[in-house]
């Protein structure tokens, strides 16, 4: 999604875990957003926020900590994307405003390196998160508010579902640069092959499940989930548990309701996975779609939009398929979308350039952000827009003939819900439940209430902005 400190993925998940956004690592320098949500939200937790002053060295550069910019290694894709950042960069110093420098680092690195820069008062100026990572931020007392610097109409110019998950009423704390929905990606090879055609990719839970039992059998997995725990197998998550009406915390209530119907069924819908055979234990290729694809180790696999450009240029001749998540029998489908956030540090070097930066590249009506985010989500990155200038801008360009993305512009982004920014606690209670439903056959139903009751003691205690 799949998926954080900084959270996901999926990019390269949401975010978030973005908090929010998990690719195949390709290469050193296609950074898995399962990587990045991992292993961030212990370390988060541990490590607090508040209390870290700001710097005096104002004259320094000021630092953008991200894992795409300088790109590692020569990869044109990477270089695309690299260059995109550096683009904005140049833009911005050239002008003879405060220097600002790219700092690029792994996701383990980050993993490492935030909490601890944010606690010593050395964190970057701008650093991207997902929406899973939002809340520790936020209620950290660290981002700068965005909103002062902004345009009305630019605000506006935000879907709401991509922007609500980095706000807080009228302040906004992270400017998103994409969406990143979730469908399922299938081989239409392996399924003729198998005597099945389009016309019978399965339309909803049982249909999937049993498809994708049928066709597990020696090397090849019928269906491929993520069964790693960590924020990106939540994000993977959520959307199954949505399409059955359920949800982790009423959006208005902001009250748990882990322990339902819904809920329940959605666990026992990944652990049924698993028990049949549909699911194997381990992904296959090490997790990597394009292998498992070209090597006809898979027949449906959920992932984000992402994959598109990676199957497309990894394997140009390899064909494949995309349909939204199936839903359970008589409901409808549903994804979460995912994707990155520009932040600024509110102890940095100087807040206000770097808030001017993030919102001269991200969130302005200039024609020229709007096209340079537009060639992020086209050409470069080819994820889906945040802004409906910038989606305007993409149609216009005829950025979605390509079928793929036509399916996930028209079909799938339209059933999206923004990911939430659960705080640890709640990520680790859902985690807790699926890993032993999924692989540790648990029971769904005193699973979902475990999870709720650690739910219910932590909020009774809980001080911060709204967890959806």
């Amino acid at each position: 999604m799949p998926p954080a400190l900084p959270h996901r993925r999926p990019s390269p998940r949401r975010r978030p875990e973005a908090p929010p956004t998990g690719r195949p690592q390709r290469s050193a320098g296609r950074i898995p957003r399962r990587s990045l949500l991992a292993g961030g939200a212990a370390a988060a937790a541990s490590v607090p926020l508040l209390g870290a002053c700001g710097r005096a060295d104002a004259d320094r550069p000021l630092t953008f900590w991200n894992f795409y910019s300088p790109a590692p290694q020569q990869d044109p894709n990477l270089v695309a994307q690299s260059d995109w950042f550096q683009k904005a960069i140049d833009r911005w110093n050239d002008a003879g405003e405060h220097e600002i420098t790219s700092v690029y680092m792994t996701s383990d690195q980050m993993n490492q390196r935030m909490p601890v820069a944010f606690a010593s008062g050395d964190g970057p100026d701008i650093f991207l998160i997902s929406p899973g990572d939002y809340l520790r931020y936020a209620n950290g007392g660290v981002l700068v508010d965005l909103a002062p610097y902004m345009e009305e109409e630019a605000i506006a110019d935000y879907f709401p579902e991509a922007l609500t998950t980095r706000r807080d009423g009228d302040r906004i704390f992270g400017l998103p640069m994409e969406q990143e929905p979730l469908a399922l990606f299938y081989d239409p090879d392996l399924l003729e092959k198998n005597g099945i055609s389009e016309g019978d990719l399965p339309k909803d839970w049982d249909e999937l499940l049993e498809l994708a039992a049928s066709l597990s059998t020696g090397s090849t997995t019928g269906l491929v989930l993520d069964v790693d725990p960590g924020y990106y197998q939540n994000f993977t998550f959520y959307p199954w548990v949505w399409q059955t009406g359920g949800d982790v915390i009423d959006p208005k209530t902001q009250s748990p309701v882990f322990d339902a119907d819904g809920p329940r069924a959605a666990l026992e819908l990944w652990g049924r996975a698993v028990s049949t055979g549909a699911t194997p234990r381990t992904r296959p290729a090490n997790g990597d779609i394009v292998s498992a694809f070209t090597s006809g180790f898979a027949a449906f696999w959920e992932s984000g939009v992402w994959e598109v450009m990676n199957l497309t240029q990894n394997a140009p001749d390899k064909r494949f398929g995309v349909l939204p998540l199936p839903p359970p029998p008589g409901k409808e489908s549903s994804t979460i979308l995912g994707g990155w956030a520009w932040c600024v540090n509110a102890r940095g070097a100087d807040p206000e350039a770097a808030a001017r930066f993030v919102v001269q590249t991200l969130g302005s009506m200039d024609e020229q952000s709007i096209d340079h985010i537009a060639t992020w989500n086209g050409p470069a990155k080819g994820n889906m827009p945040a802004r409906r200038s910038v989606d305007a801008k993409l149609q216009a360009d005829d950025a979605y003939a390509e079928e793929h993305q036509k399916i996930f512009h028209d079909e799938i982004l339209p059933t999206g819900r923004g990911e939430p920014r659960f705080p640890p606690v709640v990520y680790k209670a859902v985690s807790d439940a699926l890993q032993s439903v999924e692989l540790g056959g648990g029971d769904p139903g005193e699973e979902s209430d475990r999870a709720q009751q650690t739910i219910e003691s932590y909020l009774e205690t809980y001080e911060g902005g709204s967890l959806v």
